[in-house]
Parts: structure tokens; sequence; C-alpha cells
């Protein structure tokens, strides 16, 4: 294995050996195409554009493809993390960050959204992709595979209502769910969390040479994807309230 210690985040890192302004600049793309969704939405909320827009057309399918890019980067990121061997205080200081923010989410929406809150949603996938996804770092690339297939069919085959309880909500293998502003349960969404490993896995040769740092126009691009979990956290209040000044300034 190629030695490959990047700093993916501050708080999976032991040095600043030169981020990948191409995984930076992935981030950015995720989150830009996520405000597009959350902005789109919030147009629904206020009746500014027409009802059920976000699900119907394409747009399921873009809220599913921006969900799993943030997996899929959440696993390359783990493993150019701790490939080499997983550094334990490291690791769980960042699971505490993002725990604590799944948290915090779920709480906010709990306040704001009453029975729509967000029990388990891409925050949650990723902290729960983390903890498996610790176990895959050094297993067999087929053995990984299979797991990841296998996570995404298991919904179309194990679903049953013995698992419609509210305790087994996160598995996702419950025939009825309740209603929620943003819901990834472990099934599928595991897949791309391995997956992302396993990218990262047989990219090694090649990360060593995407070190480095950026011309100030990628810099500035690539600033949104160093920060992902913070502009996930306040983007959507920030959208929110702007949508909602507009309603009262302009369109009352």
């Amino acid at each position: 294995m190629a030695r490959v210690r990047v700093w993916q985040n501050r708080g999976d890192s032991m040095a600043d050996q030169g981020r990948i302004a191409a995984l930076d600049l992935a981030r950015t793309v995720a989150l830009a195409c996520m405000v597009v969704f959350h902005f789109t939405f919030d147009l629904m909320l206020f009746g500014l554009v027409p009802s059920g827009t976000v699900f119907q057309g394409f747009w399921p399918y873009f809220a599913r493809g921006i969900a799993g890019s943030f997996l899929f980067l959440a696993g390359v990121s783990l493993w150019l993390a701790h490939g080499e061997g997983v550094r334990w205080p490291a690791f769980w200081r960042r699971m505490a960050v993002v725990a604590a923010s799944a948290a915090l989410v779920t709480v906010a929406t709990w306040a704001t959204m009453g029975d729509q809150f967000i029990r388990w949603g891409i925050l949650h996938a990723i902290a729960a992709g983390r903890v498996i996804g610790v176990l895959f770092l050094r297993a067999p690339v087929i053995l990984t595979v299979v797991v990841a297939a296998a996570c995404l069919v298991a919904p179309h085959y194990l679903r049953d209502q013995a698992f419609n309880s509210p305790w087994f909500l996160w598995l996702g293998l419950s025939t009825e769910v309740p209603p929620m502003m943003d819901y990834e349960p472990l099934l599928p969404w595991l897949a791309p969390v391995l997956l992302g490993i396993v990218a990262a896995r047989l990219m090694a040769p090649v990360w060593p040479r995407l070190r480095g740092v950026p011309g100030p126009i990628l810099r500035a691009l690539a600033w949104p994807g160093q920060h992902s979990l913070a502009v996930y956290l306040v983007h959507q209040p920030v959208l929110f309230g702007g949508v909602w000044l507009w309603t009262r300034v302009f369109a009352a």
C-alpha cells in the first residue's frame, strides 16, 4: 500500500502534508447542488414554486445523487485519513463532532418542523458509515464491494413490518416511514461509503501526485469543501430565513 496520509479535515489529521484540492472541489460541487435543492424546497414551502416540485421529475434523483456523493466522499476521506492504520483519538474526535452535529439537526428540526423532524438524516448516515466503514479499511476489496452491493439490494428484499418500530427506523427496512425532512437510513446508504473506501484504495498510487497547493481561483472554489460540515449546518437556516424575509418584504 502506498503511503498516503493526507490532511482531509482537522479532526482526522496528524500532519498537514497538503490537501487534495480535487476532493475539496468535489465537496464544493456537492454543497452547491445541495443549496440548489434546498433553496428550491424552501421556495416550494413558501408557495413561490408549485407545490410538490421537489418530489417529482428529476428532483428526487437529484437529491439522492447529492446524498450519495456526500457519503461516497466520506468513505474516500475515511480511507485517506486512516487507511494506513486507524488513529483512534483523531477518529473519535471527528466522530464526536459529526455525531453532535447530527444530534443538533435532530433537535433543531424537532423544534421547528414538528412531526417531520429529521430522525436519521445525512449526518446520521455519515456517522454510522464511519463506524462501520472503519472495519473495512483493510478488508479485501472484493468483500467490501459485495457488502456494498448487499446494502443496496437489502431494502428491496428484507423490508418487513417487524421493523416498523421507531427504534428500527435507522435500519431502513421498515414498510412504513413517517414523513421527514431528510432520511438516509443505513440500508442502502452504507453502500456509497463502502464504495468510497474501495475507490480510495484503488487510487492509492495516485493520491500522492494530487497533493499540493492549487492556484488562487481553485483555492477559493475549494474553500467551501474544506468546511463542508459548517456549510451544511448553516446553509439551510440562511436560505430559509432569506426566503421568509423575501416573502415578508417583496411578496406581501
